[in-house]
């Protein structure tokens, strides 16, 4: 008995080793629908090689992929291991055939429901809620073995034992490995936005002063020959697009400074309150005249170091962004709120606007993206720059017509 459940256990490692080997470091390219294929020939494996009892029954480890991808996958990728479980089964025959049936058919009615908070749940609680499971499937199943065969001998005890050990245990497991994969996925991510991030700043820093020389000399010029009575009114009208334009240029280089290293003139120590007040002050307008509604509260109390500059601007951009993307729904309501967990503090910036895709979240705060057709994606790129430079952390939740969820943490 225990020798077959140490294969099941190796067959189920196998599509976890593939995925450390060749997809790790390719988050955004491999293949889900791969990682169901793999999760449906281990569950075919594990029953392939069953332990065998004497009423005419087998037991393995096939539960366990499919819990893995009804939580982590939903319906929509549960059910081709749904229709390989019951196919197979039907395949090996016994007298078993039939309450499996019937039992992965509970199954997947029931799991893939929790799908959604199983999610969104922190990387401890997902771990422990997915052994729970696992040892709640077997123990549902134990029972209906134990009603149908009436008299229970050392066989079903040493059986029962087995299963609900091993299936906590291996779930455990395979449960630690594939959060540890996320984790690395998610810092790897980090580590790139971060590089990026400072390859902007050093530009931004090297380049814009000197940028700034020749355009502020081109303004001079240009705002005195305004002036000239000589000119006709049509090279008047010529003259005050430059200058229009080179103000556009302007502001786009200011951005581009805010990238930067903090000034330690605008380095404060506090709870952002004053920062969150002034900026949603400042926002008010803005979202008054889109018809959007803003819901604000603050809650926290502990102090961090940060410039006070970069982090008003990185507010405001994501403020805007929400704001920007109710209006083609003719208004919405946008909520700011500001706590503390434990040592961390929490920005939750949530409005109802038009939503993203997933990879229009995956691609936020990278240079020159925007999801607006005249945007240059430098709004969010300094948003995304002021909260790594005070260690932080942005998480993005979005549904196309639902809205978007910004949650920011940031260490103390």
């Amino acid at each position: 008995m225990f020798e077959t459940l140490l294969l099941n256990f190796l067959f189920l490692l196998f599509p976890v080793l593939i995925v450390v080997i060749f997809f790790e470091n390719r988050a955004n390219r491999y293949n889900q629908k791969l990682l169901v294929l793999m999760s449906a020939v281990t569950m075919v494996l594990c029953m392939f090689k069953p332990i065998k009892l004497d009423m005419g029954y087998i037991y393995d480890l096939r539960y366990i992929p499919f819990i893995l991808v009804a939580l982590f996958g939903g319906y929509k990728n549960v059910l081709l291991l749904y229709v390989v479980l019951n196919m197979t089964r039907f395949y090996v025959g016994g007298p078993g055939t039939l309450p499996s049936f019937l039992f992965s058919t509970a199954v997947l009615l029931l799991v893939p429901f929790l799908s959604k908070w199983f999610i969104k749940l922190s990387a401890r609680r997902r771990i422990s809620w997915a052994t729970i499971l696992a040892m709640l499937t077997m123990g549902v199943y134990l029972i209906v073995l134990a009603l149908m065969k009436g008299t229970l001998d050392n066989q079903f005890w040493t059986l029962a034992v087995y299963a609900l050990t091993t299936h906590a245990v291996v779930m455990s497991i395979i449960m630690i490995l594939i959060e540890q994969i996320i984790t690395n996925i998610k810092n790897r991510d980090r580590v790139l936005q971060s590089e990026r991030l400072n390859v902007v700043s050093e530009l931004a820093a090297s380049v814009s002063h000197e940028m700034r020389n020749p355009l502020t000399v081109t303004s001079g010029f240009l705002q005195l020959l305004n002036k000239s009575k000589t000119i006709t009114p049509e090279e008047k009208r010529y003259v005050e697009f430059s200058l229009l334009e080179l103000n556009r240029a302007e502001k786009i280089i200011s951005d581009y400074l805010s990238f930067a290293k903090p000034q330690s003139d605008n380095m404060v120590f506090s709870n952002m309150k004053e920062e969150a007040e002034y900026t949603m002050n400042i926002i008010m307008p803005f979202a008054t005249t889109h018809k959007v509604e803003v819901h604000f509260s603050f809650s926290n109390t502990l102090n961090i170091s940060y410039d006070k500059n970069q982090i008003q601007q990185g507010l405001i951009n994501l403020y805007k962004n929400g704001i920007e993307a109710m209006k083609d729904k003719g208004g919405g309501l946008l909520t700011i709120h500001f706590s503390e967990k434990k040592q961390d503090i929490l920005i939750t910036i949530r409005d109802t606007g038009i939503g993203m895709t997933k990879e229009e979240i995956s691609r936020l705060g990278k240079p020159y993206y925007s999801t607006k057709e005249e945007g240059t994606g430098l709004g969010m790129l300094m948003a995304y720059s002021a909260i790594n430079k005070v260690k932080g952390n942005i998480e993005v939740e979005s549904e196309k017509g639902k809205g978007t969820t910004f949650r920011i943490t940031i260490p103390t």
